[in-house]
């Protein structure tokens, strides 16, 4: 077992616990990533024998307190001799009981003189429920936790409590996807059992990102999902993938349920070194790029045929980002570039083919192109699309194409008019509806190669302006 080393800010605090006649325990995913031998950041004490008021005296002398949770007996500690941690969470032991619909709906009472077993209780599962003595070393561990973590099993605590909060349904799925946990059999009917009608979509969200951010393989949160009914209870988009027909020869690994799953593993790594909206915006791509498939699917002559299902996908991906609740994160459109990500996925593979056929390409549309999509966002795409598709060879046109938009230089930044409404005023012309026009025309021109400087662009606009009566 991996030894627990805490920060001594907090092990100064657990020994001022224990002089005051109380016990501090580290408690929830600090304690599980470090059975991992994973070095945790984020504490979270839960403190035995010591009454709310005494319990905040003590913290304050510890550094800046933030009472924020001090209904549920929560308190938000900014250590003084820790600058190096953020807040630590300090609770009591809580009693919980179900006095509503929603995840407000709880009445919570502070109770310090709770047994260890019954504290942990009202946990979700028991990889969670594991707490720690950093002064004794000792594991406080009623419910068989570390047990489970190592044998990779996500188990709930107690069946009686677990069903309290429906949102522990959807985090299951993220549990398991971080974890790479196979889910308990009864867990598993537990959490079918459960509506999920009470949700708030950014409550989903949360367990969502965290599932498709922090999950080496994210296929294995999509499985669960399906598992666990999650899938054909908030996500019809999704459910409509299963059983969805491919052609085998392009798709030999199954239906686009199963093809989807693969994308979503093989895009994770090509995620890295984005920033995190753009890492969510590929990611969320990646399970919406084929929501067309299920509308356009069709036999023809004896082959599966999807036709049209980039813009068929639009709609769909639009009521599954609306369930989520997803417009920007950080200042960035992540929805736009969604839509336009599941718009153009197949944009290399439509370029590749017509060079193969010895049509031209021209230069222009690979501009005009990253004037609609992320350049960088649709090669990744493209890259995962094309390798997860089992024993199917990968094609080489993402590769091809972005080394073409590469070459034109608009990777970095989609191509920008020369030509500006103020030079046109400055040419003479009125304001109105015209300046619009003779800058998208002479942009036009720009982008297909025909115009690469400021006096190009203004002498187009010249002849434009020669050409018709004012």
């Amino acid at each position: 077992m991996a030894t627990l080393e805490v920060h001594p800010a907090i092990l100064e605090l657990c020994r001022d616990a224990a002089a005051a006649g109380g016990r501090a325990f580290v408690v929830g995913g600090w304690v599980r990533d470090g059975l991992r031998g994973v070095a945790g950041a984020e504490y979270d004490l839960e403190v035995f024998g010591i009454e709310a008021e005494p319990l905040k005296r003590l913290l304050a002398a510890h550094g800046a307190l933030d009472a924020v949770g001090e209904a549920f007996t929560v308190y938000k500690l900014r250590l003084a001799r820790a600058a190096d941690l953020g807040p630590v969470d300090v609770s009591l032991p809580r009693r919980e009981s179900k006095a509503g619909r929603g995840h407000k709906g709880f009445l919570v009472v502070g109770d310090p003189g709770l047994s260890y077993a019954e504290a942990a209780r009202r946990r979700d599962f028991t990889i969670n429920a594991i707490s720690f003595d950093p002064l004794t070393g000792e594991l406080a561990d009623p419910w068989r936790g570390a047990e489970d973590l190592a044998r990779s099993c996500l188990r709930a605590v107690d069946p009686a409590t677990f069903v309290d909060d429906s949102l522990r349904v959807v985090r299951a799925v993220q549990l398991a996807s971080r974890f790479a946990l196979a889910i308990d059999p009864e867990t598993v009917e537990l959490c079918r059992s459960i509506a999920l009608d009470d949700l708030p979509p950014e409550r989903i969200w949360g367990e969502v990102e965290k599932w498709l951010d922090r999950s080496p393989r994210p296929s294995v949160g999509w499985w669960a999902a399906r598992e666990l009914g999650v899938v054909d209870r908030l996500w019809p988009e999704i459910a409509a993938l299963v059983g969805c027909a491919q052609e085998a020869e392009w798709h030999p690994e199954g239906d686009v349920f199963v093809h989807t799953g693969l994308v979503l593993d093989q895009v994770r790594p090509l995620a890295d070194g984005l920033d995190h909206p753009r890492r969510m915006t590929l990611l969320l791509a990646a399970i919406a790029h084929d929501f067309g498939k299920p509308s356009t699917t069709r036999l023809e002559q004896g082959r599966v045929r999807s036709k049209g299902h980039e813009e068929a996908g639009l709609a769909p991906t639009e009521r599954f980002l609306d369930r989520l609740q997803v417009h920007t994160l950080g200042g960035y459109d992540v929805r736009s570039q969604v839509l336009a990500l599941v718009q153009y996925h197949l944009a290399p593979t439509h370029f590749w083919n017509a060079k193969q056929r010895g049509q031209t390409v021209s230069d222009g549309a690979f501009r005009r192109l990253a004037l609609k999509v992320d350049p960088e966002l649709l090669h990744r795409l493209a890259l995962a699309d094309t390798r997860g598709r089992a024993s199917a060879p990968p094609s080489p046109a993402p590769d091809w194409l972005y080394a073409r938009m590469r070459e034109l230089a608009v990777v970095d930044a989609a191509p920008r008019p020369l030509l500006l409404g103020r030079h046109l005023l400055e040419l003479g012309v009125e304001p109105g509806p015209r300046v619009g026009e003779i800058v998208r025309a002479v942009f036009e021109r720009q982008l297909d190669g025909e115009i690469s400087t400021l006096e190009e662009a203004i002498a187009a606009a010249r002849r434009i302006l020669d050409a018709t009566p004012s």
